[in-house]
């Protein structure tokens, strides 16, 4: 691989996504010199101070850019409008970091009615994709993670190690970050789900906050879906039928929120919610 891409979807993250883009930015740090990078953050109808965190954060960052998105959610047959303009600020007021040749004001994503998160990954993927144009998509490796997620700084490398291997994607682990405020059989009941797939040195798991994949198989195979929930699992799902060679390796980890309320339906914090139990005893430790 002499390429990386990563793309990070971020709603209301102002709490979370300061570390989540060090860690990145940590991770990517660690590339063997002469590979290029490309992140892109897509910020999706934020109304708090996300933005402004993430467009301080791309302004030192050349690598990097933030790809603003508006849309009602009350009209889902509206494509999504991304605002992110090659020069100036958007129209939301916040400073954006564009890319010459795309992501100008009122362009729409072909097919896209509600943005639902596989729409929006697969908006930073092609961003990036744009911004490495020079490489083959052979040897272009794509990275997903998530606002609320921490990458260790050894992620990026672990990757790549799997796709000189041979690998077409890689999915792994995401350990729970901040769990004080689960009730213990939450964790447990959740801790046992995780423990249920994990088999020897592979698992059986797949989570958007720790994906990787080949870029000629993400594009072979017509990337995330772009609607509904379990865009990470459709995207496995569309590269196994593929016949793709695929990886889940249990020593490749993120850590990521604990919370119950997440931004998008179908997720962790959903499955979280769902194991509360009724009553239960507040767990007392960290």
């Amino acid at each position: 691989m002499i390429a990386v891409g990563v793309v990070v979807p971020a709603r209301d993250e102002q709490e979370r996504v300061v570390a989540c883009l060090h860690s990145v930015r940590r991770a990517l740090e660690r590339l063997p010199a002469g590979t290029a990078s490309a992140v892109a953050v897509v910020l999706d109808r934020c109304v708090d101070r996300t933005p402004e965190r993430v467009a301080a954060l791309v302004a030192g960052w050349p690598q990097a850019e933030a790809v603003h998105v508006t849309h009602p959610a009350s009209v889902p047959e509206t494509p999504l409008d991304i605002s992110a303009p090659e020069t100036g600020a958007p129209e939301t007021g916040v400073p954006g970091v564009g890319v010459p040749g795309v992501g100008t004001p009122g362009v729409g994503v072909p097919g896209v009615g509600a943005p639902g998160v596989g729409a929006l990954r697969d908006l930073g993927i092609r961003r990036v994709l744009a911004r490495l144009g020079a490489y083959p998509p052979e040897r272009t490796w794509l990275l997903s993670t998530d606002a609320d997620s921490t990458v260790p700084p050894e992620w990026v490398v672990m990757h790549l190690r799997h796709a000189t291997s041979g690998a077409h994607a890689v999915a792994g682990l995401a350990e729970l970050a901040g769990v004080r405020h689960l009730p213990v059989e939450a964790l447990d009941r959740y801790q046992a789900i995780v423990a249920s797939g994990v088999h020897g040195a592979r698992h059986d798991h797949v989570y958007a906050a720790n994906l990787g994949v080949r870029a000629d198989a993400y594009l072979a195979v017509g990337g995330f879906p772009r609607s509904g929930p379990g865009e990470d699992h459709g995207l496995w799902r569309r590269l196994h039928v593929a016949g793709y060679h695929l990886e889940q390796p249990t020593d490749l980890r993120v850590r990521t929120s604990a919370r119950v309320h997440g931004r998008a339906g179908g997720g962790l914090a959903e499955l979280l919610r769902s194991l509360h139990p009724t009553r239960s005893a507040m767990r007392g430790g960290a």
